[in-house]
């Protein structure tokens, strides 16, 4: 069943403006977004992922990767169908990028160009493809599983934004919290619809490069550097996440521009620096050499970022948190096996007393 959308406008000629991301595509009439889950129909914009869901897991909040956010909690997750990025790497493609298989070149399908059979396709594959559930049923499930809060994650959460927005709601009432993983490409208007709802996000600052964000995304960089900095600003608990591509985003040069971008908005935010593995339409390069975790780990410290995370791959150390004053070790990690040694009551070092950036109760 399809949903009408919040965030959007009505142009002439029955074309709508929709405003979930930073693409803003304007789609014509039986045409849907770059993201190919947002239809206009007869001049009215639907979601056909709102109450749509994929995924529904309950996961460590490590897994998100969120280390300064109530560390060891378990975070009942879910996604749905769709993205509005085209990334070659992406883990989740058959989550992700599904759903643009029923439509022919979907990048300029938000300026039309599809047929009636294939829209009905895509609303049978989304259908086929995830779990009918409400809002509602999504935080009594949560709260069921003793979960501290509710992840958007798997695939972009602003292309769901109204079912976002409808379960954050809920989720606060119930004294739940949420979280958003994201490539960061939202829109103003998401912004500041899901602001006071979000508590902590993880961010993909997947390069520093404009031409890797189009050739390899298929996107813009600059929005994710934006929002980088708003979510921030407003006290949301905001980490950053950059999948290492040997050969393509590993230079010196363009880690220390992350590093050093990050430590412009403030060196407390925690920066993950993750093994990339073929996957997708990059299964001709390497996976991602320990050393070269090793080489962005030593960038981001010297840059001056405080808590720096190689992810994807075991290292115990450089997984772990220490206390950037007196270097005490405070939240050992070896996987998803977590050892707390830190106020978590006041958010400090347990030895020197130092507040630790974070959401710790």
């Amino acid at each position: 069943m399809m949903k009408r959308a919040k965030l959007y406008k009505r142009l002439t000629n029955d074309k709508v403006l929709c405003l979930a991301c930073s693409w803003y595509c304007k789609i014509d009439i039986d045409k849907v977004g770059i993201c190919a889950t947002r239809l206009n129909k007869e001049g009215v914009l639907y979601s056909l992922v709102y109450g749509k869901a994929m995924g529904l897991h309950l996961d460590p909040v490590e897994k998100k990767p969120l280390y300064h956010f109530l560390p060891s909690s378990k975070i009942f997750s879910f996604g749905t169908v769709g993205c509005n990025f085209g990334c070659l790497f992406c883990q989740n493609w058959d989550m992700s990028q599904i759903n643009k298989s029923q439509i022919p070149n979907p990048e300029p399908s938000c300026r039309g160009g599809r047929s009636q059979i294939h829209e009905n396709m895509l609303i049978n594959l989304i259908d086929d493809m995830s779990v009918t559930i409400s809002p509602k049923e999504i935080v009594r499930r949560a709260k069921e599983t003793g979960a501290k809060g509710i992840a958007y994650t798997y695939n972009e959460p602003a292309i769901f934004v109204e079912f976002t927005h409808d379960t954050a709601i809920l989720a606060k009432k119930e004294g739940l919290k949420n979280i958003y993983v994201s490539n960061g490409f939202e829109s103003d208007e998401t912004f500041k619809y899901i602001r006071d709802y979000i508590d902590a996000i993880n961010i993909d600052l997947k390069s520093f490069s404009k031409d890797y964000y189009i050739k390899v995304c298929k996107a813009k960089i600059e929005p994710v550097l934006n929002n980088i900095k708003k979510f921030f600003q407003i006290g949301v608990e905001t980490e950053v996440t950059t999948l290492i591509v040997p050969g393509l985003n590993d230079s010196k040069k363009e880690l220390k521009s992350i590093a050093e971008f990050l430590v412009s908005v403030s060196s407390d935010i925690p920066w993950h620096v993750s093994a990339f593995y073929p996957t997708y339409k990059m299964t001709d390069i390497f996976p991602t050499p320990h050393s070269t975790l090793v080489n962005a780990y030593n960038i981001g410290k010297k840059a001056g970022l405080k808590y720096i995370y190689i992810g994807n791959i075991r290292d115990t150390v450089r997984s772990s948190t220490f206390c950037p004053k007196c270097g005490q070790c405070l939240i050992k990690r070896d996987g998803y096996d977590v050892k707390i040694d830190m106020d978590l009551g006041k958010g400090k070092c347990s030895k020197c007393a130092e507040k630790i950036y974070g959401v710790w109760k």
